[in-house]
């Protein structure tokens, strides 16, 4: 455990025995016969899940490490919790600091892609003006961002420390963007310091989870807005068993994907699956096989499928407890799988930019449309610089 307050340089160093025996697991693992329903609607099929078992035993590992270990990464001791992050500064002056927040069962990841246009906009055929200096930290019980201290992990509480993790590299005043669990964190940073964060970007929503509603409130929805209600509904009759599990027992979930990754990769899996547009394309043609296959591999060689389901799901964040108003500008674009509701979004955020694309995008913005995601953070930011 890295006991050091200062921020250190980072490098993935997975040991060759670690390597081995998360191959040799894949090869040998003993599969459950199919159900009498075997199809997406109880997990991931049989036979699926087999292929893509066999595909993930001839992942390479090492070509991985050595792509990200190009990345400068930091970690630093933040009130005792280990945080990773990359952070790349941009070789044009006066870049805007940006922290970019995954979610689960994301990692620092799902924004590899975007760091290069982020940093160098004039090298991706973009302006010197547009660029970023990018902070992309693990989530604490993310990736290596671990082992996990402490009890109380909402979306406050993660917000304190990547308070903290920005004044320690520098930055006095940055720009906020995140989806799912960085989405709760981003505006949460917002009202603890207002003064520093000059703006929050979203995709999905910014908090609001809303499946019904009175009907003068009904009447005044678009069809867009009342369809999202209803996914919400169909959501909290048939997907929402997984929450219920990791927000009251994550312990049991840490000890299955901790022994055998293919409990790990069917449960996160499913997820992607599901949660990426259009659903019933299979989510490697949407995302690429080489971020599932990067994605669970770091899952399983920290050991962090129970810790990151504790801070993801364990949310006693007071319920029905109206948040404050930061002021600070915020904008959301929600994707065609996402259910963001802007008259919700609005009780308790600064919206001043809403961006509803019908038709394309999922859950995972950042690997599904990297590039409507990057154009909306250029076009928002680009303001308030």
């Amino acid at each position: 455990m890295n006991t050091n307050e200062t921020v250190q340089p980072f490098r993935i160093e997975i040991s060759d025995s670690a390597v081995a025996d998360l191959r040799s697991r894949l090869v040998n693992a003993r599969f459950a016969p199919p159900l009498p329903v075997d199809d997406r609607s109880t997990g991931i099929p049989s036979s699926e899940l087999q292929t893509l078992i066999a595909r993930w035993a001839d992942h390479d590992w090492r070509a991985t490490e050595e792509r990200l270990n190009a990345l400068p990464q930091i970690i630093t001791n933040i009130d005792g919790q280990n945080i990773h992050a990359v952070h790349v500064r941009s070789p044009h002056p006066d870049a805007t600091p940006l922290l970019l927040m995954h979610g689960w069962p994301g990692s620092f990841l799902e924004f590899e892609q975007l760091i290069g246009p982020l940093t160098d906009p004039v090298a991706h055929g973009g302006e010197a003006s547009d660029a970023f200096d990018v902070v992309i930290p693990s989530h604490p019980g993310f990736g290596f961002s671990m082992p996990l201290v402490g009890s109380d992990w909402k979306p406050g509480d993660i917000a304190v420390v990547m308070l903290k993790l920005m004044t320690r590299l520098g930055y006095d005043r940055f720009a906020a963007q995140g989806g799912d669990v960085g989405a709760g964190v981003a505006p949460e940073m917002g009202r603890l310091a207002p003064d520093r964060v000059i703006g929050v970007h979203a995709n999905g929503s910014v908090g609001s989870f809303v499946g019904e509603v009175d009907e003068a409130t009904a009447a005044t929805l678009t069809p867009i807005e009342l369809d999202r209600m209803r996914r919400v509904g169909e959501f909290m009759q048939k997907e929402f068993g997984y929450i219920a599990i990791q927000s009251t027992r994550p312990a049991l979930i840490g000890a299955m994907t901790a022994d055998s990754p293919v409990a790990q990769f069917a449960w996160i899996h499913d997820k992607f699956q599901e949660w990426t547009h259009p659903a019933d394309v299979p989510v490697a043609d949407l995302i690429g096989e080489q971020f599932l296959f990067d994605n669970a591999s770091l899952y399983w060689f920290t050991a962090t499928g129970g810790s990151a389901a504790y801070v993801g799901y364990t949310q006693d964040a007071g319920w029905g407890e109206e948040p404050s108003n930061s002021g600070v500008p915020t904008a959301v674009i929600v994707f065609a799988h996402d259910v963001g509701l802007r008259f919700a979004e609005e009780k308790a955020n600064n919206i001043v930019r809403w961006t509803d694309v019908e038709g394309r995008g999922g859950h995972f913005a950042a690997l599904e449309e990297p590039e409507m995601l990057l154009a909306d953070v250029r076009e928002f930011f680009r303001e308030l610089r």
